[in-house]
């Protein structure tokens, strides 16, 4: 689906003959650009340069994907950032590689090896070392780590060599399926609640195995229900015309895809958006996309109790007008209620 935007301003033509043409101005954009980070990137440095190619006005990125770690970052931009908490609290889907034998500093490559020990593992042992740390599980977030604590990132600390007290915190691994082992190496397909370390992960699993390990390499492959088979990289984003690159645009609702949707008629959609009560024939929820009567008219999230919908976070109507300007496709037509 193409995102439609605001009419861009003219380019100045009064500029001295020789000089270097004026910058094209920034524009309102509403969409979800599924990013294949590169390694070495921060999640920030990944986002400024799309949204410098995007000449987004407003953009922000669903989570924070470590500069070792590659793969799946959703970029939202203007109307979806509303709903960038959505891929947060999503559960995600990990490929990672581990080296067995060693511990390191940091849980990962960047840290220096603090110990190693002999492996004498076997795939039965590797199972059931996967088994017992699948379900609801209590990890210790590492220190190497932007956990905060009183205002300051746990990597703050540790580079001064400060050890602080942490407490541990609830996660659910899903499943952990083992794609591949040799030798020393393993590698494991993992799903997991929002706010697991896979680095802390990959340390429970050495030593389990009573080996230790730490964490070689990282790719998200999935956050709710984007994946990264429809994320592109930076490199072919560089490559491409601007009209390519916002065909690479999703509307903001593709955050929300698995979840139920409801469509209003006309008068009962203005009245949403203004963020009254409406009455609908529908069992509570936590969770529901609204639409209006148009193509792509998708006007926000709300959950229902008692028979009523309530809003949690609404678009605008500039917001709604512009995504109802853009060509939509069949899967985002919503079937409206009885």
């Amino acid at each position: 689906m193409t995102i439609a935007q605001a009419p861009a301003q003219p380019a100045r033509a009064d500029c001295a003959p020789g000089a270097a043409p004026p910058r094209l101005p920034r524009r309102p954009l509403h969409g979800v650009l599924l990013l294949d980070k590169p390694l070495g990137w921060t999640s920030n440095d990944a986002l400024q340069k799309v949204k410098g190619l995007l000449r987004a006005l407003k953009g922000g990125h669903t989570g924070t994907l470590d500069p070792l770690a590659t793969g799946l970052l959703p970029l939202c931009f203007g109307a979806a950032t509303k709903f960038a908490q959505v891929s947060l609290d999503a559960d995600k889907a990990y490929r990672a590689t581990l080296t067995l034998g060693a511990r390191t500093l940091t849980g990962d490559l960047e840290g220096a090896v603090v110990e190693q020990r002999p492996v004498q593992v076997d795939a039965r042992s590797i199972a059931e070392a996967c088994a017992r740390l699948t379900g609801p599980i209590d990890q210790l977030p590492p220190m190497h780590s932007a956990l905060k604590k009183d205002g300051k990132a746990l990597y703050e600390y540790a580079r001064a060599g400060v050890d602080v007290e942490r407490e541990r915190r609830r996660v659910t691994i899903h499943a952990i399926d083992i794609v591949e082992w040799h030798d020393r190496t393993l590698v494991i397909e993992v799903v997991c609640s929002k706010g697991t370390y896979i680095r802390t992960l990959a340390e429970d699993i050495g030593q389990a195995l009573g080996c230790g390990a730490h964490l070689a390499a990282l790719c998200r492959m999935s956050s709710g229900p984007v994946r990264i088979d429809g994320a592109v990289s930076l490199e072919e984003l560089q490559a491409m015309s601007d009209a390519d690159r916002l065909a690479r645009l999703l509307p903001p609702d593709a955050l929300l895809a698995d979840w139920p949707s409801v469509r209003l008629d006309a008068g009962e959609a203005g009245r949403f958006l203004s963020g009254l009560r409406r009455r609908v024939e529908h069992p509570d929820t936590d969770r529901m996309r609204v639409y209006g009567p148009q193509p792509g008219a998708f006007l926000g999230s709300a959950h229902i109790r008692a028979g009523e919908l309530i809003a949690d976070r609404l678009l605008s109507p500039p917001e709604v007008h512009a995504l109802c300007r853009a060509p939509a496709t069949a899967s985002e037509f919503p079937e409206s209620l009885p």
